[in-house]
């Protein structure tokens, strides 16, 4: 039986694509009122609209999550809508520019900062201003490529989630499982725009393309890693905290492998979406 959100209020940045979309979805499905936001406005209130239209509880404002005042407004929505938070998830984020690093317009390097880190710091001290001591509050930051070694040629992209992942398991030392539950969610290749539309450094445009073959072995569509991030907003992490969670562990990184392998023999090719370079520099 799936998990259940009864009754709880969810927060999503970045809510409205990709996965932040998916996971409000599944948040909803499991009886959540969510509150979603990103930079779009429109993109708000389509995402809020179809919410509605099924059936959910929904609200949702547009956020420059690198603005503190924008992300205090967020959190002012969701406590005048539903009456409080519960659950707050730092998706928000951009992947900066592929190539190599002094060759990335600076520009869209201190975007990278703006959204990963002081996105993810402003999101994460907001939500604990209202999760601590409720006992059964979560906080899950999202990290990816780079959290854990270096990513050259997503030099950017890389350190902002080394320095997600080391902030958030540097809050949950700081703040007991009593109070709130804080964890590190890595979802591994998610098929996505932010995987597959990618703004490239003239001259790189083709070591991009080689990630097709690898979004074809282990890439996974939005709605298999929201069900991870239900679990972990779930009754089955209460009392626990400091969790880093990875979707792509060894056992699915050789199940990528076996897969390919069968199909290669069954001559049935691997269907994914195509990476789309875009030269900005």
């Amino acid at each position: 039986m799936a998990p259940r959100l009864n009754k709880k209020v969810a927060v999503i940045t970045g809510g409205t694509r990709g996965l932040g979309r998916a996971i409000a979805e599944t948040y909803a499905r499991a009886g959540a009122a969510v509150v979603v936001a990103s930079r779009s406005a429109s993109s708000v209130a389509e995402t809020v609209a179809d919410l509605r239209a099924q059936g959910y509880r929904a609200e949702g404002i547009s956020c420059d999550v690198g603005d503190i005042q924008q992300v205090r407004a967020l959190a002012d929505v969701a406590r005048m809508t539903f009456g409080g938070i519960d659950i707050w998830v730092n998706n928000a984020g951009v992947a900066g520019v592929f190539g190599p690093t002094l060759d990335i317009p600076r520009a869209q390097y201190r975007q990278v900062i703006d959204t990963n880190i002081l996105g993810t710091y402003n999101g994460s001290t907001v939500a604990l201003e209202h999760l601590r001591g409720r006992g059964r509050g979560k906080l899950i930051n999202l990290v990816g490529r780079g959290d854990r070694k270096p990513a050259p040629l997503q030099n950017a992209y890389g350190p902002s989630k080394a320095w997600v992942r080391n902030f958030t398991l540097g809050l949950a030392a700081e703040y007991p499982a009593r109070e709130v539950g804080i964890f590190a969610f890595n979802p591994g290749l998610v098929i996505t725009d932010l995987l597959t539309d990618v703004d490239v450094v003239s001259g790189y445009e083709e070591r991009v393309r080689g990630l097709d073959k690898v979004i074809k072995l282990w890439g996974e569509p939005p709605e298999v890693p929201a069900r991870k991030a239900l679990w972990l907003a779930s009754s089955a992490t209460d009392g626990r905290t400091g969790l880093a969670v990875t979707l792509l562990t060894r056992r699915r990184l050789a199940g990528g492998i076996l897969r390919a392998g069968l199909r290669a023999l069954l001559r049935r090719p691997a269907v994914a979406p195509p990476v789309r370079p875009h030269v900005v520099a």
